[in-house]
């Protein structure tokens, strides 16, 4: 984990199914950044989230 990282919820569409996953990174720029970089650019993301505590 890296210094000022957050955890940020993200809902997305892929193949026509809606999916829930969570991922911790500084910025919700770079959660979109890196949930494209998993599953590809044809991704619908539809909202980045930060997490609460």
């Amino acid at each position: 984990m890296r210094c000022g990282a957050k955890c940020f919820i993200v809902n997305l569409e892929l193949r026509d199914r809606k999916k829930t996953t969570s991922v911790i990174v500084r910025s919700p720029a770079e959660a979109r950044k890196s949930i494209r970089k998993k599953y590809g650019s044809d991704v619908e993301i539809l909202s980045v989230i930060e997490k609460r505590q």
